[in-house]
């Protein structure tokens, strides 16, 4: 490749795992001023809500609570009825329920979230919703009586086959919940801890008509409802053909391209359209089933006639130093072998590192550690994509700091698409949780979205400073290579949380080694 001064295309992708709450994030929504009309007005409810902080009861109402206890007490859970009547119906929606601190560490409103928001069912591409407002749920929920009517049935009445590791399962949601443990989440009380089903399911139960009231009060029916609809649309079922076209149509010219956060789905239809025949897809040997999120790697067939030669995955895993603890998961690390067209040998990684970025150098120093290792892999030329989750103003100790991250990669010899010394407000992400998600105290103002959200240098192209060096390099959050600096995304047009990163690579002769 140096004699014939061939150049390399390379990009690198985090397309974030589907996100089923529409809401959850800030977006930017220019074609439509309703969303950032709904989304302010939310905001003043939660943070002043004044007169509107009625009481529980007035908006679950107790012929609600009275249905529901027939419910539970028809599937033999324990009776909890005191709770009801001498805390629960009394308490204030905004400052008694939905900011309640206790509440939260309790997890009695965001595990019977977390457990039937979304339900996965066999034999069918589109899962089954919770009647809520923060999921891709279609049905009508313009008033409290509809969505009651909804959400009970779907909690007792909705049998749902789901994939378990030996088989599969039929049962209603409500038998999907799991019991909260008080070695696990402390703040539970024994007696609660006791009753932790049928408490669980009437907090999940206020928690979600909270949410339809809000919306309601703030925005006519039809109005949220049909915004609904069309981010869902945009944001969830079409996030995976939209991610395709971008990549297709925009970055077909690139080589490699490294993708984290990648879905069993989205590998298949990749590998059904024009991609799978420009490029082999490649996925982990042991793909992460579980949270669905993998890394993978595209090779272009013309560079790489061969495709990959071998998954070395393993090796670096294996390399890691003894005795530490490295936050990964399955499906994190895809490390391969390819040799391209002019017979130059390769080792090509993606990776997606931890929210904190605490991996991110323990996995870098074990793929050296493991290409030193192999006599057949010193020879190879680096070329690792990744999402670092690296921080502008990392906590220390809890946070991985960019330019400390720059600093261990120089150590190897390495550099990066943006250079030895990364400018370290050079974001490639900007996203913040809005106040339509359970965890209201990581919700970030409006006006705060730029201070308190996630706008972060995390993406990098790192390879040999002896092998090549970046000629252009370029960031993209519109799917059109440019991108917008102080615009939070995903938007209707670009379906993720972080950048697309590119950077051509040209090698260097012996010339310019010596």
């Amino acid at each position: 490749m140096a004699a014939a001064k061939r150049k390399l295309e390379i990009s690198t992708w985090n397309i974030a795992a589907i996100n089923n709450n529409p809401f959850e994030y800030w977006i930017t929504y220019d074609e439509n001023p309703e969303y950032e009309n709904i989304m302010t007005n939310i905001e003043a409810f939660l943070e002043d809500p004044g007169e509107k902080d009625v009481k529980v009861s007035s908006v679950f109402t107790e012929e609600m609570f009275s249905e529901l206890e027939k419910r539970m007490d028809g599937v033999g859970w324990d009776n909890i009825r005191s709770y009801w009547d001498k805390d629960f119906k009394d308490r204030k929606i905004i400052s008694g329920f939905m900011k309640d601190p206790l509440l939260g560490s309790k997890r009695l409103a965001s595990m019977p979230d977390r457990i039937t928001n979304t339900i996965n069912v066999v034999g069918s591409d589109e899962p089954v919703c919770r009647p809520t407002v923060i999921n891709m749920y279609v049905g009508d929920l313009g008033n409290l009586k509809l969505w009651w009517g909804a959400w009970e049935k779907f909690m007792f009445d909705t049998p749902l086959t789901i994939q378990m590791k030996d088989g599969t399962r039929t049962d209603p949601p409500y038998k999907m919940l799991q019991p909260i443990k008080r070695a696990k989440y402390p703040d539970i009380t024994p007696e609660e801890e006791a009753v932790s089903l049928p408490l669980q399911t009437m907090c999940g139960a206020i928690f979600d008509a909270i949410l339809v009231h809000m919306m309601n009060t703030v925005s006519a029916p039809e109005v949220w409802q049909s915004l609904k609809t069309t981010m869902v649309e945009n944001l969830n079922r079409q996030k995976v053909p939209h991610t395709l076209d971008i990549l297709e149509k925009v970055y077909v010219a690139s080589d490699i391209v490294t993708l984290q956060e990648v879905s069993g789905a989205f590998i298949e239809q990749a590998r059904k359209r024009a991609l799978g025949q420009q490029y082999w897809i490649v996925s982990p040997g042991e793909m992460d089933a579980v949270r669905d999120q993998n890394s993978v790697i595209f090779l272009k067939k013309e560079t790489f006639p061969a495709g990959p030669s071998a998954e070395i995955t393993a090796l670096v895993e294996n390399s890691f130093e003894e005795g530490v603890a490295v936050p990964i998961a399955k499906g994190d690390i895809l490390a391969i072998t390819a040799t391209d067209r002019d017979g130059i040998p390769f080792v090509i990684t993606s990776f997606h590192g931890d929210t904190n970025g605490l991996a991110t150098k323990p996995v870098l120093s074990a793929i050296v550690k493991a290409m030193n290792s192999d006599s057949t892999l010193v020879t190879h030329k680096l070329v690792f994509g990744l999402d670092a989750n690296t921080y502008e103003k990392a906590k220390p100790g809890k946070q991985q700091d960019v330019l400390e991250w720059a600093d261990h990669y120089l150590t190897y010899g390495l550099t990066s698409c943006w250079g030895d010394k990364p400018n370290p407000s050079n974001y490639t992400t900007f996203n913040s949780r809005t106040y339509l998600q359970p965890q209201l105290n990581k919700a970030c103002k409006k006006s705060d979205k730029r201070a308190n959200g996630d706008v972060n240098p995390k993406d990098f192209i790192l390879f040999g400073k002896g092998d090549f060096k970046a000629t252009n390099t370029w960031k993209d959050n519109t799917g059109e290579k440019k991108y917008i600096e102080d615009m939070a995304f995903p938007t209707l047009n670009f379906p993720s949380d972080h950048g697309i990163l590119s950077t051509v690579l040209e090698p260097i002769t012996s010339t310019e080694i010596s």
